[in-house]
């Protein structure tokens, strides 16, 4: 079949979930349940895949969707629904008040230094549905807040949950990983000194939002990027975004204290009341549960190699997959971000006064609230195998690479982006694509680390308009069936990140070797 219209066809599902999230305004589980439909159809009746392996290509995507990526995605909430029902939400709201009244600051801290925290630490979803559940609680829009986070989750997802896309990059194409994790934070500068802004501008709606916190937003950016630079290239691709996002909360608010000293305006005014206390022991016991999380992840990470292997040897191996090169899926019981968000949402509800049968209650509660995202998740995951498994994204790829040429630097990242736009995952996105980008950059004489590395530049931009990450958000904030507006809120950022990365890596490439 003529290698135009393979690529025309195989790009369907996608245009599908553009046209029906964004014209069309069809709720995400629905789109997504019908992208898989169209996905199915295409992989059995043109790319032949046999009828086995495209049923247990489905199987594996499920299996990926529900452990680890959805018990995290109800664990972040759980942990937000338990914080609400204890009352201790509101303790943390009186905290962050006291930081600053500037709804722009409060920004900066809770989706671009916290969010990025959590994408350092967990990844999954969580960087959108804790900090946007958060702004949520503060008083902020839903639509506001889910907007924000998923703008400011873009640029950690590089060194997500510790380092895992970089990581894996590196596996899959067998490149030198400090060059590597160096390359792609140097090509997220612009992305990383933007973000702050644009989170800024967005709170503002207007050019003068900028008035009064111009510093303060450079210094928040500033304070992740170096840090992050400086970590990924001495130690490599674990810690970057946890150092950065870390250093990038504490000089924030430093710099409020310092730079932020005057009347806020009141359009930016987070509310009338000012002096709410809130004791040593109040604070601890309100942010118990994200503590928590915080030290059982750091010490069940790789970074604790002993006891990360130990809980690693909790698995079961499972040929799911059928087709050829079919590798076995694994379930991770215990090292697993999910599980260890759920057991630290659990002692830090009972710390904060409730009860294990009220905690059950909320669990099952929040679990039926988020079966549409279930839905969504599963759907977008299994397409995602189905389009990998059976050619169509090596369709897709082959015409990227015949028809760009020596322009294919420039074309690079965008590869990197369809791929996190249908998985939803950066990790997925290397997976699908690291080995073409290298194999592509030898082929046309390119420094192969600098392509590889665009490759996880490209997808971070499609993070924010992900269906999976959209429905994560819709979830986070109770906003079931409005994904569309989320995208339109979205997308021009996501254009104007991939078009910035795309002439940042033509550019590199004329110069590396």
């Amino acid at each position: 079949m003529n290698m135009t219209l393979l690529f025309l066809l195989a790009l369907l599902p996608i245009i599908w979930l553009i046209v029906a999230l964004t014209a069309l305004k069809i709720p995400g589980f629905k789109a997504c349940a019908i992208a898989l439909v169209i996905a199915y159809v295409l992989a059995v009746g043109v790319w032949k895949m046999p009828l086995l392996d495209s049923v247990t290509a489905f199987a594996e995507g499920a299996a990926l969707a529900l452990w680890p990526i959805i018990i995290v995605i109800i664990a972040a909430i759980f942990t937000y629904n338990v914080c609400v029902a204890t009352g201790k939400m509101e303790v943390i709201k009186k905290m962050l008040a006291s930081v600053t009244l500037d709804k722009r600051v409060l920004v900066l801290i809770i989706a671009w230094g916290f969010g990025g925290f959590m994408e350092g630490m967990a990844g999954f979803g969580t960087a959108v549905a804790i900090p946007a559940s958060m702004l949520w609680g503060l008083g902020f829009n839903p639509v506001f807040a889910a907007i924000v986070c998923l703008i400011a989750n873009a640029t950690p997802t590089a060194f997500g949950s510790i380092g895992i896309p970089t990581t894996t990059l590196a596996k899959i194409t067998n490149l030198d990983i400090l060059s590597l994790s160096t390359n792609t934070v140097i090509l997220l500068i612009p992305l990383i000194i933007l973000t702050p802004f644009i989170l800024v501008f967005l709170t503002g709606k207007s050019k003068k939002s900028l008035k009064g916190v111009g510093i303060i937003t450079l210094i928040s950016g500033l304070s992740f990027l170096i840090p992050e630079f400086i970590v990924a290239r001495y130690l490599g691709a674990e810690l970057p975004v946890v150092i950065g996002s870390v250093c990038s909360m504490l000089c924030t608010i430093l710099a409020a204290k310092v730079f932020g000293k005057g009347e806020v305006d009141k359009e930016y005014c987070l509310e009338e009341k000012k002096d709410e206390k809130v004791t040593s022991k109040e604070a601890l016991v309100a942010w118990s549960p994200f503590i928590l999380i915080f030290i059982f992840l750091l010490i069940t990470s790789k970074l604790v190699v002993p006891f990360n292997e130990f809980l690693s040897n909790f698995k079961t191996v499972v040929n799911i997959y059928s087709g050829e090169n079919a590798a076995p899926y694994t379930f991770s019981w215990l090292a697993t971000p999910g599980l260890w968000i759920i057991l630290a949402a659990f002692i830090g509800g009972k710390i904060q006064g409730s009860s294990i049968g009220e905690m059950i209650k909320i669990l099952i509660k929040t679990i039926k609230q988020m079966m549409k995202t279930v839905v969504t998740i599963i759907s977008i995951m299994a397409t995602a195998k189905l389009m990998g498994y059976s050619g169509m994204i090596a369709s897709i790829s082959l015409m990227f690479v015949t028809v760009t040429g020596s322009f294919y630097p420039f074309f690079a990242p965008l590869l990197g982006s369809i791929g996190t736009f249908v998985t939803g995952s950066g990790t997925s996105a290397s997976v699908l694509f690291g080995g073409l980008q290298a194999e592509t950059s030898t082929a046309l004489n390119l420094n192969q680390t600098w392509i590889a590395a665009s490759n996880t530049a490209g997808a971070i931009t499609a993070k924010m308009i992900s269906p999976q990450s959209i429905a994560v958000a819709v979830a986070a904030v109770n906003l079931q069936g409005k994904e569309s507006v989320l995208l339109k809120g979205t997308f021009k950022i996501y254009v104007l990140f991939l078009i910035i990365v795309g002439i940042f890596t033509y550019l590199g490439a004329q110069f590396l070797f």
